[in-house]
């Protein structure tokens, strides 16, 4: 089977996530990968077949997303990589021609995938924003964040074969179509050894978030720090906090021996935190209402807190919930990625033997 396979280059989770997909997918199958941002790298190291592409970023100050920097600085990204992008489509017909289409949230692949009316298999967290019921009382005070969110995953990807979602958390299910699996996890992760530590894992892709460190020192924890000291080469210390390059091995080291996490509200390493067994204390970004829900789920579970800001009082109190996390965590478990793996072969057998009925009814359609 001839795939073609989008992953979406803001932050590196859809990557990972991808990875893991991938190393399966190309073992069955003729795979080739479009993908934007530091993703493109990431993936080039382990796989043939991958186009660079344009994609969309956030800018961010603080810990929020400035939504006006963000439209100026993709209209300029647009001017310089939309051709680009045109290249790649005309060069994906020419020599691959796809017959099934999978997409982790990202537009090139699906809109390739309508131009030639290819079924397309949705793989993401993102989706259960939209196909899912949330109650009411887990979304009070988010309800004007929420249904601009949930508008705009709808219009993401609408119209997809099927929506495979990753989940740690299981809210009903409200559209057909739609399948809920465990969070898919590097095999780095699930070789991991937890055990029991006395540090604090620190991860912030906001680099412009100047308290983060005083309330983080003030706190007397060892910290180890990720993501705000993006270009050092080595550990650089001061007092509590240990500023650590990255490092894949590192990192996950430093997660499974961690008394517990302290993140923003991205899935991947909350995810990969729930597997381990680590209480999470999670700040998402303002303005994205996708890692919100992942907080006030992971609360809800017992699993973390969710706060909108850390301050002091903040980071007490979520430390004094530790003891209660890690008990309400041990009910967590999942079988590795095999139901992932195994839903996902499924669709695509499906995709596959459907794509003639497939494009009948997209011609209808048009």
């Amino acid at each position: 089977m001839r795939i073609l396979y989008g992953v979406v280059g803001e932050g590196m989770g859809h990557a990972t996530r991808s990875r893991v997909l991938l190393e399966a997918l190309t073992r069955e199958h003729e795979v080739h990968i479009v993908v934007s941002g530091r993703a493109q790298q990431y993936l080039a190291r382990s796989f043939q077949n991958v186009h660079g592409i344009w994609g969309l970023t956030l800018a961010y100050e603080g810990n929020s997303v400035k939504k006006w920097q963000t439209v100026l600085q993709n209209l300029q990204g647009a001017v310089a990589g939309l051709p680009g992008n045109i290249r790649r489509y005309f060069e994906l017909v020419e020599q691959f021609r796809p017959e099934v289409v999978i997409s982790d949230f990202e537009t090139f692949s699906y809109l390739f995938a309508k131009a030639h009316r290819l079924p397309v298999i949705s793989v993401d967290n993102m989706q259960i924003i939209n196909r899912c019921s949330h109650e009411a009382g887990l979304l009070a005070g988010y309800e004007d964040s929420f249904e601009a969110t949930r508008a705009i995953v709808k219009g993401k990807l609408p119209g997809a074969f099927h929506y495979l979602v990753t989940t740690f958390f299981y809210p009903p299910v409200r559209k057909e179509r739609t399948t809920l699996a465990p969070s898919i996890l590097r095999p780095e992760i699930l070789e991991a050894k937890s055990e029991p530590g006395e540090h604090l894992l620190v991860y912030q892709t906001a680099t412009t978030n100047t308290q983060l460190p005083v309330i983080l020192q003030q706190s007397g924890m060892p910290c180890r720090i990720y993501g705000v000291r993006r270009h050092i080469t080595e550990d650089e210390v001061e007092g509590n906090l240990t500023y650590r390059p990255f490092s894949e091995q590192g990192f996950i080291d430093d997660l499974r021996t961690a008394r517990a996490v302290v993140a923003g509200g991205g899935y991947t390493l909350m995810s990969e935190a729930v597997y381990l067994h680590k209480p999470v204390l999670s700040i998402p970004v303002e303005g994205q209402f996708e890692q919100i829900i992942n907080g006030l789920y992971l609360e809800r579970l017992g699993y973390g807190m969710h706060a909108r800001h850390l301050t002091a009082d903040t980071l007490r109190e979520f430390l004094a919930r530790v003891p209660r996390c890690q008990e309400a965590l041990k009910g967590y478990a999942q079988e590795g990625n095999t139901k992932m793996l195994t839903a996902l072969r499924e669709q695509l057998e499906r995709a596959y033997a459907y794509r003639g009925h497939w494009r009948a009814e997209m011609a209808e359609q048009d």
